[in-house]
């Protein structure tokens, strides 16, 4: 349990649905999150993919309590975070920081990168004020800038480069776990490899804890040791990189795998794609049972009646009841 930095034990994040001006009452709620749980090492890297809408983002501000947790623990070297009041918070996300997704949103406009990288510094006294100007610069090399960047405004910079100080403001506070909400979608081809091989160079030098957010396999892939699937709130499939790509067991994960693109063109012609049928469902009224049994090519009607767990089968964890049978 020592090389535990951050576990989760059943977490739901649900969002209430209200009617009425004056009496309201609740008519229901997003089950955006629904009873999630996993554990990162120190050192490791975690890749969570899913559709667009399975819960990943509001799951990785839910660690971080952005969002309030309605259920479960949060547990943060040790600390429930779910227990913590705001001034513990405070304290403890010096040790956990973000990469939001869209660096051209997630960068103050009217602030230089002077300002950007060294507001955290200041808010936390990590080091004397007459020192945060060669730490700010120190940053910037740490992701590849140039130090003469320094006093330049976000509007001056590539997608590409945004990315970078964003993640250079991220690691302004040393910490100790990040949570990258997809910082890659937003960016070309090209740009994303380089913004790859930056993250993996970082958490391999710095040991850092890792939570890498994406909706495609190919690009988690290249730098996740292990690989959770999510689907509709849930985990549904959870294992290393190596097993999630090469053997994938759980159907929604297969479904997944064939989607990935192969650079060879003869590979490419023969590859077989797996068209689920239909939409996900709401997780406003997520379907009674196995939450997969809409759009699974195996369904039968115990997949509708009870809701398989997340268990152990060939050293990974599946969420399905009949993994043994497909």
């Amino acid at each position: 349990m020592e090389d535990i930095i951050l576990e989760l034990q059943n977490v739901k994040t649900y969002f209430p649905i209200q009617k009425g001006f004056i009496f309201k009452r609740l008519v229901g709620s997003v089950k955006a999150v629904d009873g999630v749980s996993f554990t990162l090492k120190r050192g490791e890297v975690l890749g969570l993919v899913g559709e667009s809408g399975c819960g990943k983002s509001t799951l990785a501000r839910t660690i971080l309590q952005l969002l309030p947790t309605t259920e479960g623990r949060i547990l943060f070297n040790g600390k429930d975070l779910t227990a913590s009041s705001r001034k513990e918070m405070t304290k403890i996300r010096c040790d956990m920081q973000m990469i939001f997704q869209d660096p051209f949103a997630s960068l103050n406009p009217r602030r230089t990168v002077f300002e950007t990288l060294a507001e955290p510094l200041r808010v936390h006294k990590l080091c004397e004020l007459s020192a945060i100007p060669q730490r700010v610069a120190a940053l910037l090399e740490t992701v590849g800038l140039s130090s003469r960047f320094i006093h330049k405004y976000p509007h001056e910079f590539s997608g590409g480069q945004r990315q970078r100080i964003a993640i250079a403001r991220a690691l302004a506070l040393e910490p100790k776990l990040i949570i990258a909400d997809e910082p890659v979608s937003a960016l070309d081809v090209s740009i994303q490899a380089q913004i790859l091989n930056l993250l993996a160079e970082l958490t391999r030098k710095m040991g850092l804890s890792l939570v890498f957010i994406a909706h495609d396999l190919s690009v988690v892939k290249h730098i996740s040791d292990r690989i959770a699937v999510m689907y509709l709130g849930k985990v549904v499939e959870l294992g290393t990189a190596l097993e999630i790509i090469d053997t994938p067991k759980h159907p929604y994960t297969r479904a997944l795998v064939s989607a990935i693109p192969r650079p060879d063109p003869d590979s490419e012609k023969n590859r077989h794609r797996i068209m689920l049928p239909g939409d996900p469902p709401s997780p406003l009224d997520p379907p009674p049972g196995c939450t997969f049994h809409t759009r699974c090519p195996h369904v039968k009607d115990s997949c509708k009646l009870s809701v398989p767990t997340l268990s152990v089968y060939q050293k990974r964890f599946i969420a399905c009841s009949r993994i043994n049978e497909i």
